[in-house]
């Protein structure tokens, strides 16, 4: 694999397919013919090599030749591979990011609460190797957004050589026009990832089944109306939560209180209140319209450490590799706001480092062990949702808790972590670094696997 720039020229004959080659490349590539075939993004241009005294990695493209490619006239820098078997050279990678926007068409889009993330990712690809755009799904193979001169600019751009799924909602990626979308990347052999949202329930099976594991997991059941009975009497706090449900929205705290309980909701319930005292035998009742006969999960609650007297817990972050491996990328601990019982940045949450979060309730050697079981902990998570779960999964976003006596627990795992908790003090987050070295790692592979076509 070599890491090449091309750059565009001009032309006086636009219907000869070349490109100009130095003889270093012609030499490291054992080039012995002057035809040869070019992939970029899935399409594949036969042209004639003209060897040209230049730099040594360098490539040059005449001008007619990147709309062949229907790529913006620009310059690329690329990683190459030469396959001789096929005899063809693989330029790329040419990644795409998938998500939900309006496009209003004359107007610059805006990727919502993905919109920066997305500049930092393509600033990261395009030093590191690699051409990035961001689309919408009905609009695949029609139009997407590259960013040049710090404007999102729109044109119609080649199939991708893989996808990150960034896709905000849970009900489109259910839709039949989504899954038309998902069936043509698998005509088309293009790897995505991540592929959807994971639901509570279906985390909590994948992991439960695992004995070393049973542990760190809070008693967790399918609501309903015989399991909220033994939940109440057995636990002195009882959380509910949508199956389906992420940033925090309309979970349910039961505290006891006597013969009363504590309901307190992280959304405004329809009576107008967050917080309500009620006798335990009309809690279901009460419930119900709150509910609304969506599919949620009861969890025991566990009492956990708090940042002056704050809700606190550990936001992991672990993605994949180059080597197809799992890590650590960050660690942040979350603390809720005030008057608030989830931790969740889009509740008013807020982060800092987890030594900082710690140090006044232990000393800075302990807290350093206990961040260490913590990353354990997350990283045995993410091999058995990755092994159980079907698709490429490339990153996880792993909720931890620690308890009164520094015992981790697991919370919750996300598919589709957030990208606004992160310090953001660095050029290039070692999140996004991951999520970029993992594309290449994909979109190579494919490359590599190509066949003769």
């Amino acid at each position: 694999m070599t890491l090449i720039t091309i750059v565009p020229i001009r032309a006086s004959n636009p219907t000869e397919l070349f490109v100009h080659i130095s003889s270093h490349l012609i030499n490291q590539w054992q080039l012995e013919t002057r035809d040869i075939r070019i992939s970029i993004g899935k399409k594949m241009v036969s042209v004639k090599i003209q060897p040209v005294e230049m730099p040594a990695n360098m490539i040059y493209f005449p001008e007619f030749l990147f709309q062949h490619f229907s790529l913006p006239i620009q310059h690329y820098k690329f990683h190459a591979i030469y396959n001789k078997e096929f005899h063809y050279l693989f330029f790329g990678p040419v990644i795409g990011l998938v998500t939900d926007f309006k496009n209003e068409g004359t107007e610059e889009p805006h990727f919502r609460s993905i919109h920066s993330f997305c500049e930092e990712l393509h600033h990261g690809i395009a030093d590191n190797g690699g051409f990035l755009y961001v689309f919408s799904y009905p609009d695949f193979s029609v139009q997407g957004f590259y960013f040049k001169d710090g404007h999102w600019k729109s044109a119609e751009l080649p199939f991708p050589d893989v996808i990150y799924n960034r896709i905000h909602s849970r009900r489109t990626e259910y839709g039949k026009e989504y899954q038309q979308f998902r069936q043509s990347l698998a005509d088309l052999r293009i790897p995505i990832f991540n592929d959807r949202f994971l639901s509570k329930w279906e985390v909590h099976e994948h992991l439960i089944h695992e004995n070393h594991l049973h542990s760190y997991i809070p008693e967790t059941n399918i609501y309903t109306k015989d399991h909220l009975a033994a939940f109440v009497q057995k636990y002195e706090t009882v959380f509910i939560k949508p199956v389906h449900g992420s940033q925090g929205r309309n979970i349910y705290k039961l505290a006891k209180d006597g013969n009363n309980t504590l309901l307190q909701s992280s959304v405004t319930t329809i009576s107008g209140s967050k917080e309500i005292v009620l006798p335990i035998d009309k809690l279901y009742q009460h419930l119900k319209p709150l509910l609304n006969n969506r599919i949620y999960i009861i969890q025991q609650g566990i009492p956990l450490l708090t940042y002056q007297s704050r809700g606190m817990d550990y936001r992991v972050l672990c993605h994949k590799n180059y080597q197809n491996s799992w890590n650590v990328t960050s660690v942040v601990a979350r603390i809720s706001a005030e008057e608030e019982f989830v931790s969740n940045i889009a509740r008013g949450g807020e982060v800092m480092t987890p030594i900082h979060a710690l140090k006044e309730i232990m000393d800075i050697s302990e807290a350093k062990q206990l961040i260490s079981k913590i990353k354990e902990l997350a990283i045995e998570t993410a091999l058995i949702i990755d092994r159980k779960s079907p698709g490429i999964t490339g990153e996880l976003g792993i909720d931890i808790g620690i308890d009164m006596c520094h015992k981790p627990w697991l919370i919750e795992v996300n598919s589709k972590p957030s990208k606004n908790f992160e310090d953001g003090q660095m050029k290039l987050r070692p999140s996004a670094k991951a999520i970029i070295q993992f594309c290449t790692k994909l979109a190579l592979d494919s490359g590599l696997r190509m066949e003769d076509s």
